[in-house]
């Protein structure tokens, strides 16, 4: 409903599942076709799928459960609320705009779920502002990406495969918190300077 939108409109709730264009299904069938040419058996190819599960599975549920959270926020009409309150932030939004995606990524661990679950509040703000939407949303996608070395979820799952103590988890965050920072602000100035010389409306 205005002033979310322009005039009361459905919000359409289609399910899709893409499996075949989907980037696991790929690694999957790249996954069996070196099990088969490396001439591994079918039992060492399970035990490994097994130990991969395992390790996965809480980061897994974890970004499954932000999705959730990102769309029943969409459809209760939470999003859009908090998309007007950020549009009080006024002309220094663009540079807030990478750093919410940021954040987003920082708690969820997955730039797709970043953008599912700030993606459409940072449209109502832009439009709220009248700045590009396309560009607002952007920012919030290139400013996940800087929270991607810091995010727990990421360094958990890294930390997993390379067999590393919370002690070297922690050196590991300390390490890369300063860069993430610092990038995501060069973002954010970035965002703005786009937002006011290049993409003003």
């Amino acid at each position: 409903m205005p002033p979310v939108v322009t005039k009361p409109t459905n919000y359409a709730a289609i399910y899709s599942f893409a499996w075949a264009s989907a980037s696991g299904t790929a690694a999957m069938c790249a996954a069996v076709l070196s099990a088969i040419f490396c001439g591994m058996r079918l039992s060492e190819f399970g035990g490994v799928l097994v130990s991969v599960a395992k390790k996965l599975l809480t980061p897994t549920i974890t970004v499954a459960a932000m999705l959730a959270m990102a769309y029943t926020m969409n459809y209760s009409g939470a999003t859009g609320t908090l998309g007007l309150a950020f549009a009080t932030t006024g002309r220094m939004f663009p540079f807030f705009s990478p750093i919410l995606g940021w954040l987003g990524v920082f708690l969820t661990g997955s730039d797709t779920a970043s953008n599912a679950l700030f993606g459409p509040l940072q449209v109502v703000s832009a439009n709220r502002l009248g700045f590009d939407p396309v560009l607002i949303a952007a920012a919030n996608s290139v400013g996940g990406v800087m929270g991607k070395m810091i995010s727990l979820q990421s360094i958990a799952v890294a930390a997993a495969a390379a067999g590393l103590t919370v002690a070297d988890q922690a050196k590991l965050f300390r390490f890369t918190l300063k860069h993430s920072i610092f990038l995501a602000s060069v973002v954010g100035v970035e965002v703005m300077l786009w937002a006011y010389l290049g993409h003003a409306r």
